[in-house]
């Protein structure tokens, strides 16, 4: 018979929880004593999961980090989805933590880029968002989760409002495998009854910490229509003509930018024009971006599922409760996990941009200097094989070559939306991508590529659409590539009877092609060209962010 001690996680978590009896009230930490709580609960080498989204940021916990004893508390492994606050990269500086798992780091890239190089943190792997939390399940099994929510009662329920977005995946890895889960909230209330609803239930929940502070939301998705130009506008126009329009697409997700932005705003201008009311971009997943509130009014959207919230989106979310996802409190309901695995495989296309492009079709947005990672791109803009229902725009990707074939499938539409130039000097497409020796650099076992060349079907650039999908062979792939790389070095290698022929046979399509005449895009074409506009669709439940106000 065995001896082996099969519970000793167990003992070791009870060890933990009683070591801040002196400390707790039940499940609730005092706000004064977090630093201590901390020290007690966390032990040197860990994995800590601490809550840092795209929007929503246990922030209060990250300071509290920041300031237990590097003697007592040190060599974590940090777990992050999103790098975002000085308070995440400064626990390495302190030697607090001292090596990575993340997903995205936009408003720290460059300084995980100059850490990294200093080597004062070590890189598990840039992941996208759903990798990372199945992790948390497999072999980054945390010990200490640090997470946030709006409310708490006393018995650790808590509730998460719009934005609880990646907290659900977070908690329930440690929960169930004998981890510590402690959350910050912004209220503690006596009884379950006084929360809105439960969105995490309390015997999930080890301790409650009232923070100094209402946490921190970023407006990640705001877009303020006065900043977008009019080369975004004919982009878009090809867009929805030359690829929604042509392939019926009505499930998808939009990346973050303002060339997505302007598509979003032409639907109930140019789209109307069209006739393509009904017919394309019926289901998103998608946070609730302000730039879509024209095309909800004017009846183009049916269903919304978000990642997660949008600072000033929350009444307008609540009040369209036939589109948005929402609580019998009303408000929205946010879960980056489940909005992930929508946008994976029940959405038929993802469109987002990159800052670099090689000419096999790869890119990435890691450049010298900047480790910003991805985010959700890499798992919503590839094509899952694992996919097996069938609809019009999945089908319509099959090639008049693979229709000869017993055993066809579909394929889901990834598009890259890019402007040949990034500012004016820097070209997009590059015979290297930087990732590659940013890989070598640090050591990584494989270059950080967002979007793989050979999931890419369709790239979008002001010159045209180069419909990648129809490519014969690795070579044609790249001249359909140069064919819309405009006057950049990759432009330069096709000739113009090369881009005829392509257009000829459908390969290319230029706004000429399309019916798109350059003059008319123009401003004139946006439902609402700034944020007071979006204000007024909204019927004034859009409470935009001060620092996008002009009025």
């Amino acid at each position: 018979m065995s001896r082996k001690q099969w519970t000793t996680k167990r003992a070791e978590k009870q060890a933990r929880v009683a070591s801040v009896a002196h400390l707790a009230d039940g499940k609730v930490l005092p706000t004064a004593h977090i630093v201590e709580a901390l020290e007690h609960l966390i032990k040197p080498n860990d994995r800590v999961v601490l809550e840092g989204n795209n929007q929503k940021q246990a922030d209060f916990l990250a300071r509290m980090l920041e300031k237990v004893n590097p003697e007592s508390v040190h060599d974590l492994h940090m777990i992050m989805p999103s790098v975002s606050l000085p308070s995440h990269m400064n626990i390495f500086e302190k030697g607090i933590a001292s090596k990575l798992d993340f997903a995205f780091a936009g408003p720290q890239s460059v300084r995980v880029a100059q850490m990294l190089e200093d080597g004062l943190l070590e890189i598990g792997a840039i992941h996208t968002y759903i990798e990372l939390y199945a992790r948390l399940y497999a072999d980054l099994i945390p010990n200490v989760a640090l997470v946030c929510g709006f409310k708490a009662d006393q018995y650790g329920n808590l509730y998460t409002g719009a934005s609880t977005e990646d907290t659900p995946a977070l908690v329930e890895a440690p929960a169930f495998k004998d981890g510590l889960v402690i959350a910050q909230v912004n209220e503690i209330v006596t009884q379950t009854e006084e929360l809105d609803r439960v969105d995490i239930p309390g015997d999930w929940v080890d301790f409650v910490v009232q923070a100094d502070q209402a946490f921190y939301i970023e407006p990640l998705f705001t877009r303020d229509p006065r900043l977008i130009k009019d080369t975004h506008i004919l982009m878009a126009m090809m867009a929805i003509k030359g690829i929604y329009a042509k392939h019926g697409v009505q499930t998808l997700n939009h990346g973050i930018g303002f060339n997505t932005a302007a598509i979003e705003l032409l639907l109930p201008t140019y789209g109307e024009q069209l006739g393509l009311k009904g017919k394309i971009c019926k289901h998103w997943t998608l946070n609730p971006h302000p730039t879509l509130i024209p095309a909800i009014e004017s009846g183009w959207v049916e269903t919304v599922h978000s990642f997660g919230g949008e600072l000033g989106m929350e009444k307008y979310a609540a009040e369209r409760s036939d589109v948005f996802f929402t609580g019998p409190d009303g408000s929205m309901r946010s879960n980056r996990t489940m909005c992930q695995l929508a946008g994976q495989y029940a959405a038929d296309m993802f469109i987002g941009s990159t800052l670099q492009m090689d000419p096999e079709g790869n890119s990435s947005t890691v450049t010298h200097g900047r480790l910003a990672g991805f985010g959700g791109a890499p798992n919503m803009g590839h094509d899952p094989r694992g996919r097996r229902h069938a609809s019009d725009a999945w089908l319509n990707m099959i090639t008049d070559e693979e229709k000869q074939h017993d055993i066809v499938k579909g394929r889901k539409l990834v598009v890259q939306s890019v402007e040949t130039y990034q500012d004016g000097a820097t070209s997009t497409f590059v015979d290297q991508l930087d990732a590659v020796d940013v890989a070598k650099k640090a050591g990584m076992a494989t270059a950080p590529v967002m979007i793989y060349g050979d999931d890419v079907t369709h790239l979008l650039t002001e010159e045209g659409i180069a419909y990648l999908y129809m490519a014969k062979d690795m070579e044609e792939r790249k001249a359909l590539i140069c064919a819309v790389a405009g006057v950049s070095p990759f432009g330069q290698r096709v000739t113009q009877a090369q881009i005829k022929a392509f257009r000829d046979a459908g390969k290319v399509a230029t706004p000429e092609d399309l019916g798109i005449k350059r003059s008319d895009a123009n401003r004139s074409l946006l439902a609402a060209k700034s944020v007071a506009d979006l204000v007024k669709w909204s019927d004034g439940l859009y409470e935009p962010p001060a620092k996008f106000r002009s009025w």
